[in-house]
Formats: C-alpha cells, structure tokens, sequence
C-alpha cells in the first residue's frame, strides 16, 4: 500500500508540473508538511516525501498526514558578482 501511495505522489506532482504556468512565473513550487497526523505535521522537502513515507511504513504507522500545496514561483535573480 505505501509503494501504491508514492506512485501516486509521483503521479500528481508530474501532473501539476505539467500544466500551464501564469503569467510571471518560471515553475511550480510546492509546499509539503508530513506527519502521524495533522497536529504532529512537519514542514519538508517535496524530494523527502518518499523518505517519509518509508518512515512511517517502518514505524507500523496504519496512517499519516501528506499536505502538498501547489504554487507558482519565480526565480530569484542572483546579484551581479563586482
């Protein structure tokens, strides 16, 4: 069941990636929390979900707590190096 749920995961950011970006903006950014539960929820990383999601496979958890937001973003541009 947790191998199915990442494969999912994987599924819905490939898809929200793929459509189309507004005006101003360069990528889609996501903002993700994981936890036991909703309470206990962390912020992470979009690359540490899987990470996560073994964490609890091995913990015996019987559920968890996924929070992916989609956003658009725009780079930032560096400073020119004097």
């Amino acid at each position: 069941m947790f191998e199915a749920f990442k494969h999912e995961v994987n599924k819905y950011v490939k898809r929200e990636r793929g459509k189309a970006l507004p005006e101003g903006a360069d990528y889609w950014g996501f903002d993700c929390r994981f936890g036991a539960d909703e309470a206990s929820s962390k912020v992470i990383h979009l690359s540490e979900i899987n990470k996560s999601i073994s964490w609890a496979e091995s913990e015996g958890l019987e559920s968890f707590y996924l929070e992916i937001l989609v956003k658009p973003c725009q780079r930032e541009k560096k400073p020119p190096v004097e």
